[in-house]
């Protein structure tokens, strides 16, 4: 684990983005932690979420244009995403992102920021639960003519769907072909916990969701050749 996936977790306690206690979650599934990205409400916590997403850019070594935020909650994080960019890396890149009803006046239209045609697009979001915000944003790069780069997410679960054996970040791999990137895994969350010391009781109850719901790894899945 990566220094900066260790600084994520810790920011991500500390703002109680990522909790521990039993979830009830919108599957039905009782859930022992939980994650919701829009507690990193504050400057300083934003400034070092996009910190954490420039440097799992950077590692990937993905080749794009136009950073993409999907409404709502990817706006300020591609914001501040392509900010760290350019602070942290010497990284000058735009940014574009959607509104859920497009404007008829002034500018007009349902895009805001850099122009898409032609250009290869990386897109920013927390999570993916069940892809539906992926896939809507597909249809949008589709009509603007524009080229999928790859997607970046937050956590990657590591957890089956509702119907199926594959995760929704695999179930848009396989449909899209692209690159699916993210800062943290839940296996990375077990790790720092067992690095801390003290937390037996809860890795053991993360342990056990993961041996009952969790998807192969991402990597070792691609490597068997989905």
């Amino acid at each position: 684990m990566q220094e900066y996936q260790r600084a994520f977790i810790k920011l991500a306690m500390h703002k109680d983005v990522l909790r521990f206690g039993m979830f009830t979650l919108k599957s039905g599934r009782k859930s022992p932690y939980f994650f919701n990205a829009g507690l990193f409400q504050d400057g300083l916590a934003l400034s070092a979420l996009g910190k954490c997403y420039a440097e799992t850019i950077q590692k990937s070594g993905i080749e794009y244009d136009v950073i993409f935020g999907p409404a709502y909650k990817g706006i300020p994080i591609a914001t501040a995403t392509t900010m760290q960019l350019h602070d942290q890396f010497h990284v000058n890149k735009p940014w574009c992102f959607n509104r859920k009803e497009a404007k008829e006046h002034g500018e007009g239209g349902s895009l805001v920021g850099a122009h898409l045609r032609g250009k290869r697009v990386l897109i920013i979001d927390d999570v993916i639960t069940a892809g539906t915000a992926i896939r809507e944003v597909m249809a949008i790069l589709q009509t603007e003519g524009a080229i999928p780069a790859g997607i970046v997410v937050a956590l990657d679960r590591q957890e089956r769907g509702a119907t199926g054996e594959l995760s929704a970040i695999q179930e848009v791999v396989q449909q899209y072909r692209i690159p699916v990137l993210s800062i943290i895994k839940l296996d990375h969350v077990v790790e720092y916990l067992h690095e801390r010391g003290g937390h037996d009781e809860l890795v053991s109850a993360i342990s056990g969701y993961r041996a009952k719901y969790g998807a192969k790894d991402l990597d070792d899945w691609i490597a068997d050749g989905a």
